[in-house]
Formats: C-alpha cells, structure tokens, sequence
C-alpha cells in the first residue's frame, strides 16, 4: 500500500512537468538541454543566495521571543535574486517569443522541484504509515510551476514591445507629442 501511496504523490507532483513539456512543443524543438540549463541557474542562484544570507544576515541575538522586523525584511528582500536569476535564465533561453519563456519557467520549476521536494517525497510517502503532507507537497509543485510560468511571463514582457501602438495615449488620444526637433 505504501508503494501505491508513493506513486500517486510521486505522479502528482512530477506528471504536470511532464505533460508540460510534451504538449507545448518544447519536445519537439529539443528544449531539454535549455531547460538543464535554467535549472542549473537555479541551483546557482540558490547557493549564491545562502552565501549572501549567511554572510552578510547574522542570526537574531536578540530576546527568545522578540522579533526583528528590519532583519527579517532586509532577508525577504534577498529573494528579489530569484527574479534576476529568472531574467538571466529568459536571456540564456535561445527560443523566441512564447518557447523562451517556457523554457525558462520550466527548467526553474523543474530544478526547485528536484532540489527542495524529492528527497522528502522519497523518503515520506515510502513510509508505513499514510500522511496528507505528501499529496500536499504534489499540489504544492503543481501550483509553483504556475507562479514560475506566471513570474517568467512577467519578466519576460517587460522588455517586450506587444503593444502595436507603442506610442498611443493612454487616454484615448491619437498618439503622444513629437519632441521637436532642431533645425
């Protein structure tokens, strides 16, 4: 019975990248090697994220109870990183439009998902005894890859130019002044 446990969290969290990655189309313009790559990038922004953290963000030596609230901000703010990983991973894709985004996304979500949630999937949902936390682990990845999918997306229509009228008015005006130009 706990095999049969293992493969439906197993299945529920490792299916969806799968099917992601055969139904898009990133199997058929041989995106895999792409996607290694964003996920090393991954793993190096992590590391180089735990170095900055525990070099430069001592531990609390404050009261047991108390909470350092400047310390605890300045420590989110050091996840502002994944997001210049991501750019780097978008600019490294290769693809055009749509696919680099997705590669990008992909390989990201993959390697967080190889990194933080299969050795305790391995590890917990082969166990005697049957725990929610694991099924819930599986939701948990899915939804990830939708925020890096949704977060790629985002860095990656910044620099774009979708707009046709990159210069109309937000007001409902034909276009914006012409600077004047000297003669």
């Amino acid at each position: 019975m706990t095999l049969f446990h293992f493969g439906n969290c197993f299945a529920l969290a490792y299916f969806p990248y799968f099917i992601t990655y055969k139904c898009s189309g990133l199997s058929e313009y041989s995106a895999f090697w792409r996607c290694v790559q964003a996920g090393a990038t991954y793993v190096l922004v992590q590391l180089g994220k735990m170095l900055f953290l525990a070099t430069f963000f001592p531990t609390w030596e404050g009261p047991s109870g108390g909470f350092d609230l400047v310390g605890e901000f300045l420590r989110a703010t050091v996840d502002v990183l994944d997001l210049g990983g991501l750019q780097l991973a978008l600019g490294r894709g290769g693809a055009g439009g749509k696919l680099r985004i997705l590669v990008a996304a992909l390989g990201w979500a993959s390697a967080e998902l190889l990194t933080s949630r299969c050795v305790p999937l391995w590890v917990g949902a082969r166990g005697v005894e049957f725990d929610w936390r694991h099924l819930q682990m599986g939701l948990d990845s899915n939804i990830s890859l939708a925020r890096h999918v949704a977060a790629a997306a985002c860095c990656g229509s910044r620099g774009a130019r979708s707009c046709p009228h990159a210069r109309a008015c937000p007001w409902g005006g034909s276009s914006w002044p012409q600077p004047m130009r000297a003669s």
